[in-house]
């Protein structure tokens, strides 16, 4: 009985930025729990080759391609989704980019990218789709944060601020919309072997440094943020709201 409270049969994840990464892997368990996939993305061969891995492993896939950055744009493909299709039951807010330079020296057009994609995306897709679900009274809302949301590294203020914002606003969305029924909560993920990451993988000096750094002396596999994500968009979290569930291996519990 207590397992059934996991289990995502029947329900429909919207994630932005899934053809790849974190995104990816988070398709690929909800699909394992059940979950039917909406794979999101700006480019459509990429879109097209995650869809095609996923139904490979018998998994239900939807394709929808729009840019997280333009407001109007969301709210036209997720109505037109939603009318088309059926429900979004649970969106998960995954896209995101980085940029690394000292704060002095920082574009300030990388500084408005990183604004855009980090966290005004957040804001608009979480709105398009929230309007649905307030009107059902029942929804799901996860927005990936970071480790970076508590804590700061050089070279990376505008990225650390960008998913200080996405745990603040994640607070604001369940305040406002916790009363129609949805849940809204965050994962930070700590270090991670993915694509964004890249560089610092590469890195022998930064990997030395982190497995110190971290508890579990280790970097993340990205699998590990499943559960995560299968819980917060469950039953057995219905009520969980405005919560930041830190996946980091424990780095920001320890000095």
């Amino acid at each position: 009985m207590a397992l059934q409270m996991f289990d995502l049969k029947g329900q429909r994840v919207l994630i932005t930025g899934s053809s790849q990464g974190i995104g990816f892997a988070l398709a690929k368990g909800m699909a394992g729990a059940g979950a039917e996939i909406v794979v999101n993305g700006r480019d459509l061969a990429k879109i097209s080759a995650a869809a095609t891995e996923l139904r490979a492993d018998k998994a239900t896939v939807h394709e929808l391609a729009f840019d997280v950055t333009d407001h109007d744009g969301v709210r036209t493909a997720v109505d037109s989704f939603e009318g088309a299709t059926g429900a979004i039951d649970i969106l998960i807010n995954n896209a995101g980019m980085q940029h690394r330079t000292e704060l002095q020296d920082f574009p300030a057009d990388a500084f408005e990218r990183l604004l855009q994609t980090n966290i005004a995306s957040v804001f608009h897709v979480g709105q398009a789709v929230a309007r649905h679900m307030i009107d059902r009274g029942a929804g799901k809302i996860i927005n990936i944060a970071s480790v970076q949301t508590a804590l700061a590294r050089p070279g990376i203020a505008p990225y650390t601020a960008t998913k200080g914002a996405v745990a603040n606003l994640t607070k604001g969305m369940a305040t406002d919309w916790a009363k129609y029924g949805l849940n809204c909560n965050a994962i930070a993920p700590g270090y991670f072997d993915t694509p964004l990451n890249a560089a610092l993988v590469a890195d022998p000096e930064f990997s030395a440094w982190l497995a110190k750094r971290t508890p579990a002396g280790r970097w993340g596999n990205v699998d590990e943020l499943v559960g995560a994500a299968i819980f917060l968009s469950s039953a057995a979290s219905s009520f969980v709201n405005g919560h930041t569930l830190y996946v980091d291996g424990g780095i920001t519990a320890s000095l």
